[in-house]
């Protein structure tokens, strides 16, 4: 196929994103007020539990069987050397640009974490209703689209709160931290002592009210020893839960992408929710019509965000280019190196529209949802509006142009 009708196929779903986007910064201005922050807030919470969910968990149900499921293993692996290698690029462009230590959790993060799951939830059909598309029939090439992408943004989803998470915590952290100590030694106060080994009063307790024989020596030092190991597996428990945040990596997507490998893998389930005669069909119908508001309204809800990227920040120019450059001219790049790789090793199955996603995901920019980290934790807020505005402003064109050259590849 020639690449001028490649560039036009790929620049159909880019065009829609930003028709949609720009209707999404129009509705948000002040002088519409039709999607204004709170209406955002809103609308966002119904995106994030109601839509998302439905449309993840009834594609997957659909269309993964216990034969596919052996066929796409291979993308959890290659999403999470998307983080490895943008991680490993962000920390070279810190070490070269030395940032603010309040920006470098959001670099590593903006470098790492993609768009898996809205973009290719609007690029893959659009190319896939697009006449002359090489990925053979419409309908079937939608219906798998829609699959892979929903699986790209259940497994991003982990990735993204499980890693993306911590290291925007753990940045934040410190510098609060160091805020905390400046305002200590300014009001001129102590810390407080704690108390580390809590143990030695309960076995010296121990040891005062039972009598004192070898056996019962032993026998209270076993003991002791025991439920010190016991206590601090406990409270090693709680901690680690409460440090990677483990309600946030089973987010309602990743819920819903759940529900739908129980329903489509296990025949017994999935003769009752899918296909013409199943009895159960209007759930996965009435989840899959849900589902449907979840590509259009999260788009506008992008663009009304991206409008506060316009009111700036002190963030380095030379810092923008960076993650730019990360983004969407290196990782994809690399992205070709990896999968051509894994293609040429047996590891990836033939299916073009397969491999058309995964080369995908090294070429979207960052993740939304880093926005919602930096005002959860208070730092870079403004610096992330304004790499986000960038960000997908180029984004019109990187895409396109990374499009059309895994759309020859492929073709």
């Amino acid at each position: 196929m020639p690449l001028l009708d490649l560039f036009v196929i790929a620049s159909m779903p880019v065009l829609k994103v930003l028709l949609l986007t720009g209707l999404g910064s129009l509705l948000a201005l002040d002088s519409v007020n039709v999607l204004g922050e709170d209406a955002r807030k809103q609308i966002n919470q119904v995106v994030f539990y109601v839509f998302n969910p439905a449309l993840v968990g009834s594609n997957l149900a659909n269309t993964i069987t216990i034969e596919s499921m052996g066929l796409l293993w291979f993308m959890p692996f290659n999403i999470l050397v998307t983080f490895i290698v943008g991680s490993a690029l962000g920390w070279m462009l810190i070490k070269i640009t030395s940032p603010p230590k309040h920006l470098k959790g959001l670099i590593l993060g903006c470098c790492a974490a993609g768009n898996m799951g809205n973009l290719p939830l609007i690029v893959i059909p659009a190319i896939c209703k697009e006449k002359g598309s090489p990925f053979g029939s419409p309908d079937v090439c939608y219906t798998y689209g829609i699959a892979y992408a929903s699986l790209s943004m259940a497994i991003g989803a982990v990735y993204l709160w499980s890693y993306v998470y911590n290291i925007i915590r753990i940045c934040s952290s410190e510098i609060n931290q160091e805020v905390a100590d400046v305002d200590v030694k300014a009001n001129g106060e102590a810390p407080k002592l704690v108390q580390e080994n809590y143990y030695n009063s309960e076995e010296l307790t121990y040891g005062l009210l039972l009598p004192d024989n070898t056996d019962s020596q032993t026998n209270i030092k076993t003991f002791s020893r025991t439920r010190i190991v016991w206590d601090k597996i406990k409270i090693w428990t709680r901690m680690i839960s409460e440090k990677l945040n483990l309600k946030s990596l089973f987010a309602p997507s990743t819920s819903g992408a759940v529900v739908g490998f129980v329903i489509g893998v296990i025949p017994q389930i999935r003769t009752l929710f899918i296909g013409a005669s199943a009895p159960l069909r209007v759930v996965e119908d009435s989840a899959f019509l849900v589902g449907n508001a979840a590509i259009p309204v999260t788009t506008l809800i992008v663009g009304g965000n991206l409008l506060k990227g316009l009111k700036g920040s002190g963030i380095r120019f030379t810092l923008i280019v960076g993650i730019l450059a990360v983004r969407f001219v290196l990782l994809p790049l690399l992205g070709i190196v990896i999968v051509k790789s894994a293609v040429q090793f047996g590891l990836v199955h033939s299916d073009p529209l397969y491999q058309f996603i995964l080369l995908l995901q090294f070429a979207v920019p960052p993740a939304m949802n880093i926005g919602t980290m930096t005002q959860l934790f208070g730092t870079g807020q403004n610096e992330c509006s304004v790499i986000m505005l960038w960000s997908y402003a180029l984004a019109s064109v990187s895409l396109t142009f990374w499009s059309t050259i895994f759309l020859w590849m492929l073709s």
